[in-house]
Formats: structure tokens, sequence, C-alpha cells
């Protein structure tokens, strides 16, 4: 039974004989849960015979197995084992064939890494010659590497950060280049072959290229022969950088140049050459062979070349159709000539102009009255005018001969028309002292004839002097009269009835009077001079009622250019009225006036009361007119009406008398509704309302017209009508209506002051761009006195006249002529009538309304 024995646990008991690959039969196997079981075959038989899963089968069928006496565990044992053991023999095949490829791996990378020892080697060795050396750029910021080395001759520093400062050994010109090269060559991985000199001359040959992570610059050491081709290439670029240099330098002057082969022809032009020739381009005018200089210039040149080599003259050609002056500089040499031309055209202009100059400050220093001498750097006199002479009253040919300066006042002392000093010489020395001086002097001269002469020494940028004597003796006369003026002024300024108060630019009082400050009730002490505007202000606003002083301030520190003067009056406190005025004076001065005129105010508001007064009484009256005028309208409108009713047959028989008195109420109603409406007329004029019909009026027709009108008055009185329109125009732009009214008005108001049986005359003509209109009778005239009130409304006068009137027809004629924009006049005498005329613009401007 299992686990009977339990030491026998997990050992094997044998016995028989065991080879090598087989097991003996019978061999008892214990499991390690104590159950054993006996194999009677080999495993291969079993396994040959048998598969697990035909065991399995027949295991569970519970038939026997080949001899095999086992059961459902000893089944699962066997086949577990198989699998573990199936398991570890494909590990083992698959270890086997992976440790293969790992040794032949391994063979293969210490072949490469043996290949690539010998390479490194062999790099090593290339690089850490003598002769070379190379500095590696990472692709990341760390530093760069250097690798070999030069050699001591060369004078490049074996120090790694000496050795990178290429400024510190190699020439200036050589580290510019070197560093761009690098530069260029890390940012676009632009290779670059370059020939760089160290400070000490040595050439070096520096080779830069770029692989995918590193940028590679190599300095390589040059032999002897090697040396000379890298000088000549350092010289050959150097030149050629000059020659850049210097051609761009030409091409840009604004001075035409060339260079000419031997024989003359062009070979080369600079941008200001074609632009003098008017070519193009540069290229243009050396091929069509354009020409700056004439040909005598040129062959001047070339005759000169054949004795000198530098041509040097000022010479004349035509640029762009205007002269111009060029200082040709012209260089022959082996393979031709080149040449400059410099426009000295403003030179020149600037020279005759400084000619002209000089000229006209000689002539205008010759017409001062100010003497002026000028002495040149040896004490010579170069210039005088005649204001000198005329001081002096020296001959002329001795002032010709330019005489010295010392040499000239001992003249002047010897003729007496200097005064004697106690130390002649010292003082002379002191005088000509001006010489040697920085700035200028200033002498004063009392001289023996009583004048005195101010003496101004300038000395001049180039050595010299110019003396300048200025007359005195009238100015200190003037200032000794001005002197007296002014104190005479002060006195009459301190006894004026107005107050007077004078400031400066500053703000400052430079003069006043005690009436100023009487006026405006301040003490004397507090108006001194030098007190500034400011604190004056602060006490005479607290006395007026507006304070002007705002504005004084803003006359006397402001920066009014125009300087307007002010005039205005100023209410105090205590009722003074004060006038004042601002008037600005010269140099900035200020004055200020003020007048007491409290008095007239008071009476001036008094008219002005009593004036508001009469206008309002005026106005009451037009609007009461007007008013009454309105309501007069429509009852006689109603009463013609009814009259002009009552008239007519149908309306019944009337007597005789009564047909009378309904004419009287016919007549009366119409010339008060006449009044009515003229009264309108002019309150519609008043009121500016009224406006013209303008239109093209017919002469005759209007004449014809106001004629009819008044055609009955003339004849109740036997006066004939006389019109003269032989020099009127056809026709007038105007309102045919109102200048009908007009012509009206003035025949009614002629046939009421025109004797029985006489003649009134209607007279029009066109004078000039107007038409004239003038209605003459021989009545008695007008007085003087009556003329000057013809035009008033409601202004009536008899004056010989048949009837008195409302006073409204002369008025209303004005009126309807000025609308028009004409004018009306009147002219009457005792014994010679009376002629009113009024003129119309032949055609108004725009249609004109009453304003």
């Amino acid at each position: 039974m299992p686990g009977e024995d339990p030491r026998a646990a997990g050992r094997a008991v044998s016995g028989g004989r065991t080879d090598s690959g087989n097991r003996v039969a019978g061999t008892s196997r214990t499991c390690g849960r104590g159950f054993s079981w006996r194999v009677a075959a080999p495993a291969s038989a079993i396994f040959g015979v048998l598969s697990p899963a035909a065991a399995m089968a027949q295991t569970q069928a519970g038939l026997p197995v080949a001899g095999l006496s086992l059961g459902t565990f000893e089944v699962m044992q066997f086949a577990v084992f198989a699998g573990v053991l199936g398991a570890a023999m494909m590990s083992a095949i698959w270890l086997i064939r992976e440790r293969t490829r790992v040794s032949t791996e391994n063979a293969d990378l210490r072949s490469r890494v043996a290949d690539l020892n010998a390479a490194l080697q062999r790099g090593e060795a290339l690089l850490n010659l003598r002769d070379q050396r190379v500095v590696v750029f990472g692709g990341d910021n760390r530093k760069p590497e250097l690798l070999g080395s030069l050699p001591a001759d060369s004078g490049a520093p074996e120090e790694r950060a000496a050795f990178l400062a290429f400024g510190r050994w190699l020439s200036p010109r050589s580290a510019a280049a070197l560093e761009q090269a690098i530069a260029t060559l890390r940012e676009k991985s632009s290779g670059f072959d370059l020939a760089v000199e160290t400070i000490g001359g040595v050439p070096l040959e520096v080779q830069g290229r770029k692989s995918a992570q590193h940028a590679f610059v190599r300095f390589i050491s040059l032999s002897d022969t090697q040396r000379a081709n890298a000088r000549l290439r350092l010289e050959n670029q150097r030149l050629s950088e000059e020659y850049e240099t210097i051609a761009g330098l030409i091409e840009a002057l604004d001075m035409p140049f060339w260079l000419r082969s031997v024989d003359g022809r062009l070979r080369w032009v600079n941008r200001a050459y074609a632009e003098a020739v008017e070519a193009p381009d540069a290229d243009a005018a050396v091929r069509e062979s354009r020409e700056l200089l004439g040909t005598r210039a040129r062959e001047a040149i070339a005759a000169h070349h054949q004795t000198a080599a530098v041509f040097g003259e000022t010479v004349s050609t035509v640029v762009r159709g205007d002269r111009h002056m060029y200082a040709i500089r012209d260089v022959a040499g082996r393979g031709g000539s080149a040449g400059v031309a410099i426009d000295r055209t403003e030179i020149e202009v600037v020279r005759e102009e400084l000619e002209r100059t000089v000229r006209s400050h000689g002539e205008t220093l010759d017409q001062l009255t100010t003497a002026v001498a000028i002495f040149d750097s040896d004490k010579k006199l170069r210039f005088f005018n005649q204001a000198f002479q005329k001081l002096w009253n020296l001959d002329q040919a001795f002032l010709d001969s330019a005489p010295d300066n010392a040499m000239l006042l001992d003249r002047l002392r010897s003729e007496g028309k200097l005064a004697e000093q106690p130390e002649w010489r010292r003082w002379k020395e002191t005088i000509l002292s001006a010489y040697r001086a920085v700035e200028s002097q200033e002498h004063w001269w009392h001289l023996p004839d009583g004048r005195t002469v101010r003496v101004v020494a300038n000395p001049q940028p180039k050595g010299g002097v110019t003396w300048v004597f200025e007359n005195l003796t009238e100015r200190i006369d003037l200032e000794s009269r001005y002197n007296a003026a002014v104190r005479v002024q002060g006195e009459t300024l301190d006894n004026l009835a107005e107050g007077v108060v004078v400031f400066g630019p500053d703000g400052r009082v430079r003069l006043s009077n005690p009436t100023f400050a009487s006026l405006w009730g301040l003490p004397e002490d507090r108006i001194l001079r030098d007190k500034h505007i400011s604190a004056i202000r602060a006490e005479c606003d607290l006395l007026a009622v507006a304070s002007p002083w705002d504005g004084f301030v803003a006359s006397v520190t402001g920066f009014d250019e125009e300087r307007r003067d002010r005039h205005g009056q100023v209410e105090l406190k205590n009722g003074v009225v004060l006038r004042y005025a601002v008037i600005h004076l010269p140099n900035g001065l200020v004055m200020m006036t003020f007048v007491d005129i409290t008095d007239s105010v008071n009476v001036e508001r008094a008219l002005l009361e009593k004036n508001e007064a009469l206008q309002r009484a005026d106005q009451l009256k037009n609007d009461f007119v007007q008013h009454v005028s309105y309501e007069l309208r429509s009852p006689l409108t109603n009463i013609i009406g009814f009259t002009e009713l009552l008239s007519l047959p149908e309306t019944g028989p009337l007597t005789q008398k009564q047909r009378e008195y309904l004419d009287h109420i016919g007549t009366s109603s119409s010339v008060l509704l006449t009044i009515v409406n003229d009264i309108l007329d002019l309150a519609t004029v008043d009121a500016g309302i009224m406006e013209l019909d303008i239109s093209e009026i017919r002469v005759e027709q209007a004449i014809a017209a106001a004629s009819e009108l008044v055609a009955d008055r003339l004849r109740e009185h036997a006066i004939a009508l006389r019109v003269e329109s032989s020099g009127a125009p056809v026709s007038f732009q105007g309102d045919e209506h109102r200048v009908r009214q007009i012509l009206s008005n003035l025949l009614s108001n002629a046939a009421n002051y025109a004797p029985e049986g006489s003649i009134v005359t209607l007279a029009c003509r066109e004078k000039g761009e107007t038409v004239e209109f003038s209605v003459h009778d021989n009545g008695p005239g007008m007085p003087p006195e009556v003329l000057d009130t013809v035009f008033r409304r409601f202004e009536s006068h008899v004056n010989g006249g048949r009837r008195r009137g409302a006073g409204l027809g002369l008025a209303i004629v004005k009126s309807f002529v000025e609308l028009h924009g004409g004018t009306v006049s009147i002219e009457s005498g005792a014994d010679r009538g009376t002629t009113v005329t009024c003129r119309f613009p032949l055609v108004p401007g725009i249609r004109i309304a009453a304003e």
C-alpha cells in the first residue's frame, strides 16, 4: 500500500544491471507521495507502443494497457513528466542555437573593433602631426575640441583658449575673414578654403568642412613654396579688397572719374561721369565714347602729359546745358591715364559772391556816418571810409599810403587832434595792445575841440584790428536834454488830473503819478517804482465792481504781437466811474491812463433812460397805429362795398342829395383805405417781412399807369402832366406794383402843391447803371427845416398845399426805393418849386427783402 514505508519515499530501488542508454526492466519508481509503480518495459518501448492519449483512453475505459497496470494518478504523473522533458529538450535546442549565433556575432564585433582601433590609431597619428591642427565643433553648445598642433614658428599658441581667440595671433584682416567663414560654415554648412596670416607674417591654410553632426576647421602649416603661394594669395586678396573698396568709393563719388587706355580712349567711368554726359549708365558712356571735356581741353591734357605726368588746371565745360567750372586732375601712367573732375562752380560762384560782398561792405561802410578803419596784422591801414577821413581831416594821399597805426597816432598828436597824455608812450602802447588782445576793447577819447569819441578795437581772427570811431558828442548832448525833459515830464505828470501809470515788459512799474493812487483810493507808498503789476491788481480787484485788471496784466505781460490799444471804463465800489485807456509804447512799455467820469456817466445814464422811454413810446405808437389800421381796414372795406351797392340802380332810386352824400362817403372811405394801406405797408417794412416781386418793368407802361391814377386830381385843378422819357430805357428790373405806387405818390404830392393851371413834369432817363425818375412841380417849395423832416412818418406840412395829408407818402416812397437798392433826393427852394428824384438800379443782383 502506498505510504506504508515513508522512509523509502522518493528513493529508487534497483535490482539488476543498467546501462547508459536504457533503464532495467522492473525498475521501481516511487512518487513524492509514497506511491510506487513498476515499469515492466523500457520507456522507449512504452513511447513506441502507446501514446499518452491512447493510454488515457484506455485507462478511462478500465482496460489494461499493454501489460501495464497504471492508475489515473500515475498517468497524470507520466504526462507531466513527459511535458517537462519535452520543454527541457526544446529549451536546450534553442539555447544551443542562440549560443552559436552570439558566438558568431561576438567574433564579428571583435574583428570590427580591431579594425576601428587600427583606423583610430591611424587617424590619431595623422591628426597629431606637427604641421596641422583641427578644431571640431559639435552640433550642441559644447566646447570645441582641438586635435593636432602647429609648428612653433607659425606663431599659433598651443593653449586651447588662446588658440581659439583668433584675433590675438592672426592679423586683423585674417581673423575677421576666418570668424565670418566659421560662422557661415556652422550656420549654412558652406565649406571654405582660406589663406590666413599670423601676426608674425606666417601664412597658414585653413579649410572648413561640415558633416552631419560636426563642423571641422583644419589649420595647415605650409612649406616654403606653399608659403610663397599663400603670401601671393593673401596679397592678391588684399589688393582685390582694396580695389573693390577704392572702386566703390570712386563709384559713390559725386565727381566724374575716368580711366583711359594708352591711345586715349575711355576704358572705365563712374556713375557721376555717366550722369554728367547724360548717358544711361557707365557702360553706355564708355561704349559710345561720350566725352565730358571738350576737344581743346583733351588736347591740352595730352600735350601736357608729353612733359609731365600730372595735369592740374581748371577748365570750363557744359553739363546738362549749363556752364560748369571743373578742377581737372589727370595722371598718366604706363598703362594709360586716370582723371577726376572736381566741380568748382559753386566755389567760383561763392568767390565771386565774396568779392561782391566785400565790395558791397566797403561801399556800405563808406556810406556810414561812423568812422571805420581796418588795419592788417602788420598794423598797416588797409581800409577806411569817408567818415574816418572826415573825422580826422587827414590827407587822402597819406591814408592811401597805408600808414602804420603808430604813425597815424603820432600824426594825429602832432596836428593837435588828440589830447595830450601825461605818458604818451604808455598810452599808445595801451591802445596798440589791441593787436595782441582776444576780445574787443573800448576807449573814450575827449578831443581838444570838445568832441567825445568812443573808440572800439575789434581784433580780427587772422590778425589785424578793425577800429570804430563813434562820435558821441551829439548823443551826450541829447542825453542831457533827455534827462531834463524827463524831469519836466515827471513834474507835468505829477500835476495832471488824469491818473497815469507805466509798466515795463517785466510787469513792473516804471512811472506813475499821485493822481493814479488817488483815483483808486490807494496809499501813495503802495505804488512804488519796480512794484509788480500783480501786487497792484490784488489791491485794485477789491475796489472795483468788475475788475479789468486781468486784462491789464495780459496786455502788460502777454505776447500779443499786434499790441492793440484798449479803452473802457470801470466802476468802483464807492460809486466812482473811471474811464481807462491802455496804450502800448515803444520798447515793450504799456501806459494806462484813468479819468474820473462819474458826472458824465450819471448824465449819460439819465439820457439813456430817457431815450429808452422814448423808444418804448414810439414802439407803443407804432403798435397802436398798426393795430388800429388792421381794425379799420375791414369796416372800411364794408363801407366802400355798401356805398357802391347803394349807388347801383337795382338798390333803388336816390335823391340828388343822397347821391352826393354817397359820393363823399366813397371818396372819404377810399382816402382812408389808402392811408390804412400805407400804414400797413410801412409796418410790413418795419417788420422786415416785405419782399419785392422782381420782374421786368416796361417804363412807358409804368408811367402811364401811375399817370392814370392821379389823372382826376390833375384835371380837378387844371394841372397838366408833362412826361419826358426820351432818355429812358425800354425796361428795367423791379417790383412793378411798388414802382407804380412810388410814382403815383410823387405825382399826388406834386398835384397837392402845384398851382392852378401849372405843369407837373415827370421825367425818366437812364444814367449809368441806374434809372432815374424825377417829378417836378412849380409850388412854393420847402424851407430847409421842412426838408430835414420830410421823410419822417406822420410829419405833415401844409406849406401852401391844398390839403393836409397823413404824412406817409414820401416815407413810403423812400422805403420802397431803398428796398430796390436805390436812393431818393429832394431839391426845393423858394420860387423854384420842388423836384423829387428816385434812382433805381437797372438789374438788382438778388431778390431784395426788407431788413
